[in-house]
């Protein structure tokens, strides 16, 4: 298919995103020989920018982008196909579903929402206009533009202290900045940033603006009263706090929690029969790899038996090692 106009090419399962649980419910419902479609601007989700994964059971140390990558391969080994689209637009029609991307337009009898949260804006002036031009919501995208420069990176959690140890290796300075005098991150992390030389933590701290012309030259901290503290220099600021889902798209096909996040059953379904959601686009309350990984499988079996209810698909169960046919 070319165009919008032409007929919707037709598959069994149509899956939203590609992070952890989006990847993993391909290989299970290719596995379970339906034809499957995965449609995502990129792979990986948070996953792969994370550049040391210590938690993921049977691989140890691994970096996020690999192991993201292992289970793209692992998903079109069994038939899976990708798409590096965006999805625009979910309409019912029949008993199927019609999913318009930026590009064309697909036909499923089944859907898996599985396409993660997007990175939350600082939302002070001058960051819109300095994206793209040292404000960077990616450090392992990002990072290696700011070797031997001053960086600042803002945020409480995992995700900011990785990032500055990760950017201590590339940069010459990093001031962590958080606006609490406590991080939320797991204590490993948080006391393997605090040794670190090269990185200064300003707590109870925060960016009022960001200065520059056509690039980041500056940052205005405040305290957490507002009282001005002084402006940084810095060349590059990495915002880490935290995600939030973009879900409008998906119109009143699925309820919402009050985060706009998707409200699933125990089983992964939404309020309309045929459209399911897993991982951190969804209200479960813990956003791990493994957590998602295991929301993917559990949204691709009910799919499957969803299909077969409805459908009469009877598909191929090869959980035990059957090669397929």
């Amino acid at each position: 298919m070319n165009s919008k106009t032409s007929v919707p090419e037709y598959f069994d399962v149509i899956i939203v995103g590609a992070g952890a649980a989006g990847l993993t419910a391909a290989i299970y419902t290719s596995r379970r020989a339906l034809k499957t479609l995965i449609i995502s601007k990129d792979v990986g989700g948070q996953a792969a920018l994370t550049t040391e994964i210590e938690n993921y059971p049977g691989v140890g140390l691994v970096d996020g982008f690999d192991l993201m990558n292992r289970f793209l391969a692992d998903a079109k080994k069994f038939g899976a196909i990708l798409k590096s689209e965006e999805a625009k637009k979910i309409e019912k029609d029949g008993g199927d579903f019609i999913i318009t991307t930026n590009s064309n337009q697909y036909r499923a009898a089944a859907i898996i929402l599985a396409f993660g949260l997007t990175p939350r804006d600082l939302g002070v002036p001058g960051e819109e206009e300095l994206k793209g031009r040292g404000v960077s919501y990616c450090a392992t995208c990002d990072g290696p533009l700011f070797k031997e420069k001053n960086v600042a990176v803002i945020g409480g959690g995992n995700s900011a202290l990785d990032a500055a140890e990760y950017l201590s290796r590339i940069a010459k300075k990093v001031y962590l900045i958080h606006r609490r005098d406590k991080f939320r991150g797991d204590e490993i992390l948080v006391d393997r940033v605090k040794k670190i030389s090269n990185i200064e933590i300003l707590y109870n701290t925060n960016i009022a603006r960001i200065k520059g012309n056509n690039k980041v030259e500056a940052i205005e901290l405040v305290d957490t009263n507002n009282q001005p503290l002084k402006d940084l220099s810095v060349d590059g600021l990495f915002v880490e706090i935290g995600h939030i889902a973009k879900t409008e798209w998906v119109g009143d096909l699925v309820e919402f929690d009050d985060h706009k996040q998707i409200k699933t059953n125990k089983n992964c379904e939404t309020k309309t029969p045929g459209i399911f959601a897993a991982g951190d686009v969804t209200d479960i309350e813990y956003k791990q790899i493994i957590i998602s990984g295991g929301e993917g499988a559990k949204a691709a079996l009910q799919a499957y038996k969803y299909l077969q209810q409805t459908k009469g698909i009877k598909g191929t169960s090869i959980d035990w090692g059957t090669a397929k046919k």
